[in-house]
């Protein structure tokens, strides 16, 4: 999904009780509203974020995640229900299609099938996740249950059966960005604030986030692994000790709106998680998540359009473009053209899971410092621009004609992660190769578009 400046492109904690009492609402369905895939049915098995014992008997948990039939959101709810988790999709279908639930739902229930395992509840609600109907999807995921006060006696309270939530719902165009910021902040931004202030009512507060490395800006043309103390937000708990001194540090050179409103985001993540100990925030800064899942089923098929790298090769593949332009051919590189460093899918999306867990696993925050850690999901090796498409031309076995063009406006050469900090404290590790990354990009390709 992300790019660095566009670069061409278990278990968890238990929901929160909630700490006031509100109404539970039933709105009306509307066009924009309920899309409610599966009624809700009691848990059977995985999923439930801790075995968390309700009161008023067994209703099941899901992870909400927004913008869940996009790219990476997809990859990340087939992993999440190839876990065990309960799932609820939030999308409006803005740059993605429903025909993604479809195949979601086949390769759910053929890998339940080969485990013999109960397929794990799947809830589409089409809307958009700034809109009024949040409110009211959020209030449909309430539960009245009793509780024991401190006194002793037995009272009823609501309780949020969204346990967690992973929020991809952002714009992520960097050319789109310079052309049109005011959209990019309205949803980016503000969407942001308006989606915290509503799952904070709900008493949910273990939070995902979809970051990006374009928050390094400048510091991505060092030519160095990006570790994510190059920026932080606010004082932190963990602490390397070389690292120290510089905590927090602001951004440098961020070169398109976009950029801007991922760190923008993030700051106010982090401030929001210093303010509330409540939140558990955790920003996952993606550098350039390639491929596909192996089924063939699964792939990036954008309504907008294609402006990452692999997207776009796979357009030359299908004749839907003559060639692939190539942003500079005249960097301080081996061969003239950008690094990046690219990540399977299904990494990136077990990294979400990792996160989840890395959440729930925490501690209540000392005074001051704010349950928020950003983490680099990368896989920690530069690839080039060319090498990209030499192993996309080995996939397909045919050729893919180029025209080196001029740098664009936001470009940088280099940008690879650091990827210790998620390895040591998520235990998250890339297990796919760039050339597994194209092998199951072309398989997609043949599967989805007849390609021989």
């Amino acid at each position: 999904m992300d790019n660095c400046a566009q670069s061409l492109a278990s278990s968890s904690s238990s929901p929160a009780s909630w700490g006031t009492s509100s109404p539970v609402t039933t709105p009306e369905l509307s066009d924009d509203g309920f899309d409610i895939d599966r009624p809700p049915s009691p848990f059977g098995g995985g999923g439930s974020i801790d075995g968390t014992d309700w009161t008023d008997g067994a209703s099941p948990t899901f992870i909400l995640v927004i913008g869940g039939l996009g790219y990476i959101g997809s990859h990340t709810v087939l992993e999440l229900l190839r876990e065990g988790y309960n799932v609820c999709i939030v999308d409006n279908l803005g740059n993605s299609f429903d025909s993604v639930l479809i195949n979601i739902k086949t390769l759910i229930a053929r890998h339940c099938r080969e485990k013999g395992s109960s397929v794990p509840l799947i809830h589409f609600h089409r809307l958009d996740y700034r809109s009024r109907s949040m409110r009211f999807l959020l209030d449909s995921y309430s539960d009245v249950v009793r509780i024991k006060d401190a006194s002793g006696k037995q009272r009823l309270t609501y309780r949020s059966r969204i346990a967690g939530v992973i929020h991809f719902a952002a714009y992520k165009s960097v050319a789109e960005s310079i052309t049109e910021p005011l959209r990019y902040y309205q949803n980016n931004v503000c969407g942001l604030v308006t989606l915290l202030q509503r799952l904070n009512h709900y008493g949910i507060h273990n939070f995902i986030f979809s970051s990006s490395a374009t928050v390094y800006g400048a510091m991505a043309s060092a030519g160095l692994p990006l570790r994510e103390d190059n920026l932080l937000h606010q004082p932190e708990e963990i602490v390397d000790e070389e690292v120290a001194a510089r905590q927090p540090s602001g951004p440098m050179g961020l070169t398109c709106p976009y950029a801007r409103s991922k760190y923008f985001a993030e700051a106010i993540l982090a401030d929001t998680a210093a303010a509330n100990p409540a939140w558990r925030i955790v920003a996952l800064r993606y550098f350039n998540p390639v491929g596909c899942d192996p089924s063939g089923l699964l792939g990036e098929n954008p309504r907008a359009e294609a402006t990452n790298l692999y997207p776009v090769i796979a357009q030359v593949l299908t004749g839907t473009r003559p060639r692939l332009d190539v942003f500079g051919s005249d960097w301080s590189t081996r061969d003239g053209t950008a690094v990046r460093d690219f990540v399977h899918v299904l990494d990136v999306a077990r990294g979400h899971i990792s996160a989840l867990a890395w959440n729930a696993a925490q501690k209540p925050a000392k005074s001051g410092i704010g349950r928020f850690r950003a983490f680099n999901l990368g896989s920690g090796s530069g690839t080039t621009v060319l090498e990209a498409v030499q192993s996309l031309e080995a996939a397909a076995g045919r050729s893919i004609p180029l025209n080196l063009t001029g740098r664009r406006p936001g470009d940088v050469g280099f940008c690879v992660a650091s990827s210790e900090r998620a390895q040591k404290e998520l235990g998250w590790f890339p297990r796919e190769s760039v050339g597994q990354c194209a092998k199951d990009l072309w398989n997609y390709l043949q599967r989805e578009r007849g390609m021989a």
